[in-house]
């Protein structure tokens, strides 16, 4: 609303000229022209509101089916079969802001079949590895290039069936067929649960009461994937990986915190997925053993962790939201291959990270970003499976919002490094 100026006083009339004839009776003055106010200056925006859960929910709504889960404790989850079983945001409590990245642009256009149907979502299923000679996203013998890749249909296409919901849970199922770059054919089944964690589990997770006045939401997605195939597959053909992503909404002081172990662990980290991430957004702490990525969704970068160096837990920051999340996921204490995401024709193929953090940012210079947002990714062991085995894979996502003060304790205990170290890094 333009705030309304004050009137304009007007001042006193001139002194009337002095009459040639004393007698004669003074001319009247004329009447002052009244001052016309300056244009008004056009009012300042208002600070864009972050969308609620609810905002969110119904833009959802408009262009598909979701499923909505919801806690005890007031936190939502909300979930759409049509994009995939994906879940696409929570939030702590009724009315409470959106935690996940929705790319409503994208939706609302209604495409499907590009190279990244990219619909948001702060847990999403994919398969890896992504490129090298057994990638599934990139045709047989093309280039490593962006304009070669692209995501495949099978599992960013189509509406999944929904097996079984409750108040607290959703199961989805999904059969597709993928085709790697070695031309080796996968026919996948896909089961996925998604549900609420209780606060038990929770606490459990991180290793921390979850104190008072902090509100909290917390989920897992329970992935398993069968070979449908008739063959078993295997390690020379390439083998595929459960990858779960987690979308969500960069700020400038968002940094992603990725600990890792220690002595050494520094040099399990890869920081050059798309060309190496500049010192001044990633700080790695050999000594307090974590990696401090930054999350502003406007430098393309990645960092990665091998699972030798890697812990069960990682997650991200943002002092202005007062936000804290935690991810943590099922790492087999006997699993040592990995499938190699890298942009290129690989030495090992199964030397690749268990942990990725994505900045989204320009593709390449002068071209538009994916969307804007930051990632914080697991992947399970590389599936050598014999045709009808399985592999599972469990993601959790535990997003908590109070004062720092109140926060500091669960990142110290489930992260490993106090509030102000993440936010105090450079």
């Amino acid at each position: 609303m333009r705030r309304m100026r004050p009137a304009l006083s007007i001042g006193l009339p001139l002194a009337v000229l002095a009459s040639a004839c004393a007698s004669a009776p003074p001319a009247a003055a004329p009447a002052p022209t009244p001052a016309e106010p300056p244009p008004a200056s056009p009012a300042a925006p208002a600070a864009a509101r972050p969308p609620t859960f609810e905002d969110d929910v119904a833009f959802l709504k408009k262009f598909g089916t979701v499923e909505i889960l919801q806690a005890p404790s007031g936190g939502q989850v909300a979930l759409s079969s049509k994009y995939q079983g994906r879940v696409m945001t929570s939030a702590v409590e009724p009315g409470g802001q959106s935690l996940g990245w929705i790319n409503r642009k994208f939706i609302a256009e209604g495409k499907v079949g590009t190279q990244f149907d990219n619909y948001g979502g702060e847990d999403r299923f994919w398969l890896g590895p992504e490129g090298g000679q057994f990638g599934l996203y990139f045709p047989p013998g093309a280039p490593f290039s962006f304009d070669k890749w692209q995501t495949p249909a099978g599992f960013q296409e189509g509406e999944w069936s929904v097996a079984d919901m409750s108040r607290s849970s959703v199961t989805y199922t999904r059969l597709f067929r993928v085709t790697n770059y070695a031309r080796t054919v996968f026919d996948v089944e896909v089961k996925r649960t998604v549900r609420l964690l209780p606060q038990a589990e929770v606490e459990a997770a991180v290793g921390a009461p979850i104190p008072g006045g902090v509100r909290w939401v917390a989920f897992e997605s329970k992935n398993v994937i069968t070979n449908r195939g008739q063959t078993a597959w295997t390690r020379d053909k390439g083998l595929p990986s459960v990858w779960i992503l987690g979308m969500y909404v960069p700020s400038a002081d968002t940094r992603t915190v990725v600990p890792f172990v220690t002595p050494g662990g520094a040099a399990g980290i890869n920081d050059a997925y798309f060309g190496k991430v500049p010192a001044e957004r990633l700080v790695v702490d050999e000594a307090a053993g974590v990696a401090l990525f930054t999350c502003d969704g406007k430098h393309r970068s990645k960092i990665g962790v091998l699972p030798m160096w890697a812990k069960p837990t990682l997650g991200s920051y943002s002092a202005a939201s007062r936000l804290l999340t935690v991810v943590s996921y099922d790492k087999p204490a006997s699993a040592r291959e990995y499938v190699n995401s890298m942009w290129e024709m690989q030495k090992d193929p199964y030397a690749g990270d268990v942990v990725n953090s994505y900045n989204d940012g320009p593709t390449e210079p002068g071209k538009p970003p994916l969307g804007g947002f930051y990632e914080i990714e697991t992947s399970s062991p590389a599936a050598a499976l014999a045709a009808g085995a399985s592999l599972t894979h469990v993601h959790r996502t535990m997003h908590f919002v109070g004062a720092p003060a109140a926060l500091d304790g669960v990142a110290q205990k489930s992260l490993g490094v106090s509030l102000q170290k993440i936010t105090g890094a450079r």
